[in-house]
């Protein structure tokens, strides 16, 4: 099988929709379709802070229940997912933009959109293990040793990275570079940290390159491990980008 691995969306619903013209998919009946067999693969982080969380997640729940495409959650699913349930979340840092659009729908819609994404979300694997292993991707990635787990650090590391317990002077986590200690043995796809470009070390690729942000939203085509990004229409914001010292 071959993939197309798409990197955070962010409620940006109309750049997905060129992105996945651009890697060839053909729309039929709403639903995107190579006539190579390739498939979608989504790596969490569907909503929040764009304009069209609602259209990406029901979306994406469609091609999930007919085959089309494969779904990982990351850090901000995991929170809608919660605030579906009724938990204490705090309803900031995107999240915010989410229920806006939830609130706007009648009650019978939103019970509709909470009900699929909540059956998306817990029939969703931690992260994806494909190609007979020799492909893993995750939201915020996952270290080698880690592949095969799914214990509690397993699942802080996947959806919010190698986090110190430090926060930068924007409330963000701070977050050690794992990428340049892997081995190079297996390939990882991830996102969750914006990069200006699509960033590739030690065979691992972080393909969130901060569309809700300004930058760009990216696919990386497997196994040819080539990267395909189209433009982002929102207004770019600089500080919202990390940059390596590779």
């Amino acid at each position: 099988m071959r993939y197309d691995i798409i990197g955070d969306i962010h409620g940006c619903y109309k750049e997905y929709c060129e992105l996945v013209s651009k890697l060839g998919y053909e729309w039929n009946n709403g639903m995107p379709v190579h006539n190579e067999s390739r498939k979608l693969v989504f790596l969490g982080d569907l909503m929040d802070r764009g304009p069209d969380s609602i259209s990406v997640m029901e979306h994406v729940y469609e091609l999930v229940q007919n085959d089309l495409a494969l779904y990982t959650p990351g850090n901000h699913c995991n929170k809608l997912y919660r605030y579906f349930l009724g938990r204490n979340v705090q309803i900031k840092h995107g999240l915010e933009t989410t229920v806006a659009e939830l609130e706007a729908l009648s009650q019978d819609e939103r019970t509709v959109v909470r009900n699929h994404f909540c059956s998306l979300y817990e029939k969703a694997p931690l992260y994806l293990h494909l190609d007979d292993g020799k492909l893993v991707v995750a939201h915020a990635g996952i270290r080698e040793d880690y592949v095969g787990q799914t214990h509690n650090k397993v699942k802080t590391f996947v959806l919010y990275g190698d986090i110190t317990g430090e926060t930068n002077p924007d409330g963000t986590p701070v977050r050690r570079d794992w990428a340049k200690k892997h081995s190079g043995r297996i390939t990882i796809v991830y996102g969750h940290t914006p990069v200006e470009d699509v960033r590739h070390i030690q065979n691992t690729w972080n393909i969130d390159t901060g569309c809700v942000f300004g930058g760009k939203l990216s696919a990386l085509k497997y196994p040819e491990l080539e990267p395909v990004s189209v433009p982002s229409s929102h207004p770019f914001v600089p500080e919202k980008f990390r940059s390596f010292n590779d």
